[in-house]
């Protein structure tokens, strides 16, 4: 399980802060704690308390073997979700949302498969057998196609669910995995609606320092369910090697003591044939005895 979340921590990476007040919305009024220069504090207990929740949920989702696609398009986001999104080794999206990315998911695959055709061409000589031009127009395909999809390419079935920083951004997405009755975990400020989110996160998500802080904890929980899942993996393969290894042994065992079976069923004939001899001996005897006794 990973660590508990401090409130502290979350103080000093400044996630309290939220909007302006006169940019609110009133459906964030339960994770507001006051007003301080015309600017709205978050309640710090209550987001901790829903990032562990999240954290826990992602944790199951993770473990259970599916993907979570991470979305942040905002400059100070970009990069802080990218790499934590590479360490839990989960999808995501940093440049622009492609529109259908949910909703029309066979043509993004298409454009993946794209981008894997072109580096076969490179690899099997057929890309050198082009003119200049058409090089030229190929490559700044492949550079495209891998700024907006290469860090999907990978991502072979719709996401278990959506992890994204700033709502109001990012409503397409949002929209699409409404559609579609993907979960949402997000990062919500108070100028954001925490109704059309099925896990909301009370933080700033514009300052970056409170996004990093966030984006660890969350992290840290899929990783760790992750090397769960390996591990529980590697138990249920040393078990099947142990089940095989023993069955050899067991097969072994069996023959053995058919064997034995066998040796005792033909002693068993010879001992009956012996049993009458002796008895046919002893009567004979006996009526010597007595013939002699009435002499």
């Amino acid at each position: 399980m990973a660590k508990k979340i401090e409130v502290k921590e979350l103080l000093d990476a400044g996630v309290h802060f939220g909007h302006l007040t006169r940019k609110w919305n009133p459906n964030m009024a339960p994770y507001i704690y006051m007003e301080r220069n015309g600017i709205h504090i978050i309640n710090l207990y209550k987001t901790a308390a829903k990032l562990e929740e999240a954290a826990e949920a992602m944790k199951k989702i993770a473990g259970s073997g599916r993907k979570i696609l991470f979305v942040a398009t905002k400059k100070q986001a970009k990069d802080i979700v990218a790499e934590n999104a590479k360490n839990a080794n989960q999808p995501y999206i940093t440049e622009r949302w492609p529109g259908g990315m949910l909703t029309n998911f066979v043509t993004i695959r298409k454009a993946v498969k794209k981008m894997a055709s072109i580096d076969r061409m490179k690899q099997d000589g057929t890309f050198e057998t082009l003119s200049k031009k058409e090089r030229l127009q190929v490559t700044r395909q492949r550079e495209k196609l891998e700024k907006n999809l290469g860090s999907i390419s990978d991502m072979s079935r719709l996401p278990a669910a959506l992890f994204i920083v700033d709502t109001l951004r990012e409503h397409i997405a949002v929209k699409e995995a409404q559609k579609l009755n993907i979960p949402i975990f997000a990062m919500v400020d108070t100028n954001s609606d925490p109704r059309e989110i099925d896990f909301p996160i009370p933080s700033n998500d514009d300052a970056s320092k409170s996004i990093e802080k966030i984006l660890e904890y969350v992290s840290a929980s899929i990783t760790e369910a992750l090397s769960e899942r390996k591990a529980e993996k590697a138990e249920k393969d040393a078990a099947g090697e142990d089940q095989q290894s023993s069955k050899p042994a067991k097969k072994a065992k069996k023959k053995e003591k058919a064997e034995v079976e066998e040796d005792s069923t033909d002693e068993a004939p010879k001992k009956a044939k012996k049993e009458p001899k002796a008895k046919k001996e002893k009567t004979a005897e006996v009526a010597e005895d007595k013939s002699g006794e009435e002499e």
